[in-house]
């Protein structure tokens, strides 16, 4: 029996180095913008897109992988095995679960293909990938990783705060009615991603107690195995120092790496949100406190 092979999209944030060395297949995510579409990192710089975002207010759509894209994948990685896991961003976020979904039906019989919908995005898809290759390399039945996938979703975490409310509203995340008190009272809403789903969880009304959020956040995990901090720029900013000091209060023991997000996360929140991802691993070891 052939090796199991992992493919996902480019929402995952992974080296380039780490995706080749762990044979990793990333198929780019299509981006829709004004009526044209770009690939991800070849015709689409994330960090120019944010700035676009931010001055012009534009609205990118994932669009693809579509069903025909994955279709073409599967059957290239058929000639060397028979048993694929293909892991992808939220399905809650975007379309490209379901078109991997579809076109995994078209290979029943041929190939065992398992579609995963993360429930994630960025560092939190990455580490899945990497985990699920590593045990790939080790000949881990596919039943297996699929097992050890599932577990780790959960102990994946992401949380954010945005500056401005009209992307979350475009994405129905709130009302009209909502925006427009949030914006005159100054309200910053702090979001997590429960489910695959970005979901309001409570209101701050300035920048200093969104930091405090995401900070409190960090402190309620007695282990924390990896940790991120998302932003649109791909420097550390004011707001992101302060972040980073109280981190280093609470896991000194921690790089903070600062991640630019992407396109999928960029059409939900917008061009200027702040975030962190938390993986909380396996370990039972606790923090210092």
């Amino acid at each position: 029996m052939s090796r199991v092979h992992i493919v996902t999209d480019s929402a995952a944030t992974i080296e380039p180095a780490i995706a080749e060395r762990l044979d990793i297949t990333i198929l780019p995510l299509t981006v829709r913008i004004d009526n044209e579409d770009y690939q991800d990192g070849t015709e689409l710089d994330h960090e120019e897109l944010l700035l676009r975002m931010a001055h012009d207010r534009v609205h990118p759509k994932i669009v693809g992988p579509t069903v025909g894209e994955f279709r073409r994948v599967y059957n290239r990685l058929m000639r060397r095995t028979d048993q694929i896991i293909s892991l992808h961003s939220s399905a809650s976020l975007s379309l490209v679960c379901r078109e991997a979904q579809k076109a995994a039906r078209e290979f029943l019989g041929r190939c065992d293909i398992v579609v995963m919908d993360s429930e994630t995005l960025s560092l939190g898809l990455g580490i899945l990938v990497q985990e699920a290759a590593q045990l790939a390399r080790q000949s881990v039945p596919l039943g297996a990783i699929v097992r050890q996938m599932r577990g780790l979703i959960r102990r994946i975490y992401v949380v954010l705060v945005t500056e401005t409310l009209d992307y979350l509203e475009h994405s129905g995340l709130i009302s009209p009615s909502q925006a427009i008190l949030g914006t005159m009272l100054g309200i910053k809403p702090f979001l997590a991603i429960e489910e695959g789903k970005i979901i309001p969880m409570e209101k701050v009304r300035n920048r200093d107690r969104a930091i405090d959020k995401l900070a409190e956040f960090a402190s309620e995990f007695s282990y924390i195995e990896r940790i991120a901090i998302l932003q649109s720029t791909p420097y550390p900013t004011e707001k992101t120092k302060i972040l980073r000091e109280r981190l280093e209060l609470i896991a000194p023991d921690h790089e903070f790496p600062i991640l630019l997000y992407g396109p999928l996360l960029a059409s939900h929140i917008g061009p200027d949100g702040m975030g962190l991802v938390v993986y909380e691993g396996t370990s039972k070891e606790a923090l210092p406190r």
